[in-house]
């Protein structure tokens, strides 16, 4: 691995990492009215495309700190959908 993919890695764990606590405040108040439907919708669909334009072109730093990112939005988005 070379110093541009493992600055990519690192560079992509560190925003991933910053879902987290979003993530575990809202699993634990159950509370997502300060979050915005819309916004995490189109987040979450611009970090799919995220990942298939990473299998394109084949860049794993891409793919899987996007993949993690999806991860972590996602309940965001769901929890938000289920507790309006």
């Amino acid at each position: 691995m070379n110093f541009v993919t493992i600055l990519g890695l690192i560079a992509g764990i560190f925003t991933t990492i910053s879902f987290l606590p979003q993530v575990i405040k809202t699993w634990r108040t159950r509370s997502t009215k300060d979050i915005s439907l819309e916004m995490f919708a189109i987040f979450c669909f611009g970090i799919l495309l995220w990942i298939i334009y990473g299998m394109i072109i084949n860049n794993l730093p891409i793919i899987f700190t996007n993949v993690a990112t999806l991860s972590l939005a996602l309940p965001i988005l769901l929890f938000k959908i289920k507790y309006k």
